[in-house]
């Protein structure tokens, strides 16, 4: 029986500031590299990437700042909640990474971690930086698209 990804993925923590704060230019799927106690903190739903960031030091990529919580059933071992994590990416994936951040004005974010058939990912994105300006006009433009929705629907009922 085939997977279906769409089926097989279940969101831990998503990052709704980023696509109001960011143009995102591409996306690329990561995987993680996790201790035992983290990933069971994950799959309680236990995860949080407002502060994070990522970026490729010495030819590897890492997530800074993201927040994963000690594991409640966890030992005295419990690592850090926002440690250093490595990104699991292929060479090509890291160099075409590290050329968009050496762009001026471009950074990665992390935009979704999930599960994916069983293992913990983590979706970036290749983001440039809005100017208030143009959070302005992504809210108006987001305003005048629901006054026509609700205009649309009064008059559905109107009929």
């Amino acid at each position: 029986m085939p997977h279906d990804a769409e089926t097989t993925e279940r969101v831990v923590a998503q990052n709704r500031r980023a696509r109001h704060d960011y143009f995102i230019l591409e996306t690329v799927e990561a995987g993680l590299v996790l201790t035992g106690t983290e990933v069971k903190s994950l799959r309680q739903g236990k995860a949080s990437l407002t502060e994070a960031y990522a970026g490729v030091q010495d030819g590897e990529a890492f997530i800074y700042q993201m927040h994963i919580p000690p594991y409640e059933q966890g030992n005295r071992w419990n690592p850090d909640p926002v440690r250093r994590r490595k990104l699991l990416l292929h060479r090509s994936e890291i160099a075409s990474l590290a050329k968009a951040v050496a762009q001026k004005g471009q950074t990665i974010v992390p935009l979704k971690l999930y599960f994916s058939r069983g293992h913990a990912k983590l979706l970036l994105g290749v983001a440039k930086g809005k100017k208030t300006l143009d959070k302005r006009h992504a809210i108006a433009e987001r305003d005048a698209k629901r006054e026509i929705d609700r205009a649309r629907r009064g008059a559905e009922r109107g009929r």
